[in-house]
């Protein structure tokens, strides 16, 4: 589904949550509206056929039913807001906030870019930690990694960065274009393949590396079916978005971690 930011239309948006919803799992607009807290099963339905329209209250339990938190919520309300406007000054004022939000919080999507970016850790890390240390040189930001990686390297990644628009460069100190980087569903499977092989790796080695106060291990075995999966992942995939939600509205960072969450299967279908 795409990031929020790129929607101008709140029923899009719903119906596009819906749709992804209803291809994972045996969801409904009966069980969409009962998470929103509607008692009919089909209000949604009827705001998104544009025959209702959302008050604030209910703007409120829709973000909430969607599991939007952080920008992602205030996008959504700007939607709605956008939509009940009376006069075309409100509207632009509207438009101007969204705007704005939309230039802070873009994701940037990558295609051609992918393999490179996602060939070694070192993209990634260094991507987030550039914009901590203005100032500083190859030789700081190799020092400031835990894995080795030399300042030859360090200044050629940044180099590729700036230039496919990763980074900006003013003076010497590096800006991130964007808060996020996706991938397209087309570029990824391929391109991070790599880079979950590696991850893991380095996971491994962190269970003793790091002391418990700096690492958060955890995991569940469960048995599960089909339908199930499709929930779990979903869930998975809405704790990823709302975490990167709640990093890319938070300011004075000063370390890179790494998440990794694991879903496999130990047994054969029984």
């Amino acid at each position: 589904m795409k990031n929020i930011i790129s929607y101008t239309d709140f029923r899009q948006y719903i119906r596009d949550f819906y749709e992804e919803r209803k291809r994972t799992s045996a969801f409904s607009w009966r069980e969409f509206n009962k998470l929103a807290g509607f008692t009919s099963p089909n209000y949604l339905k009827l705001v998104c056929d544009g025959k209702s329209k959302l008050s604030k209250v209910k703007t409120e339990s829709v973000a909430h039913a969607m599991d939007l938190t952080g920008y992602e919520a205030d996008y959504f309300r700007l939607l709605v807001s956008l939509d009940n406007a009376k006069d075309d000054l409100s509207k632009k004022s509207i438009l101007l906030q969204m705007d704005e939000m939309a230039k802070e919080h873009k994701a940037r999507v990558i295609d051609g870019d992918a393999f490179e970016f996602y060939q070694s850790w070192e993209y990634p890390v260094i991507r987030e930690l550039a914009p901590m240390m203005p100032g500083a040189k190859p030789h700081e930001l190799a020092a400031a990694c835990n894995e080795d990686v030399s300042a030859e390297d360090v200044s050629r990644i940044l180099k590729f960065l700036v230039k496919r628009g990763f980074l900006k460069n003013e003076n010497g100190s590096y800006t991130q274009t964007e808060k996020t980087v996706v991938g397209s569903k087309e570029a990824m499977p391929l391109a991070i393949r790599a880079m979950h092989r590696m991850m893991a790796n380095y996971a491994e080695k962190a269970v003793d590396r790091y002391s418990t106060e700096e690492r958060h291990f955890m995991g569940i075995t469960m048995g599960i079916n089909e339908e199930l999966y499709g929930k779990v992942v979903e869930e998975l995939e809405n704790c990823c978005r709302r975490i990167n939600a709640i990093t890319a509205n938070c300011e004075n960072l000063d370390q890179v971690y790494r998440m990794n969450i694991q879903l496999f299967p130990f047994t054969k279908k029984v």
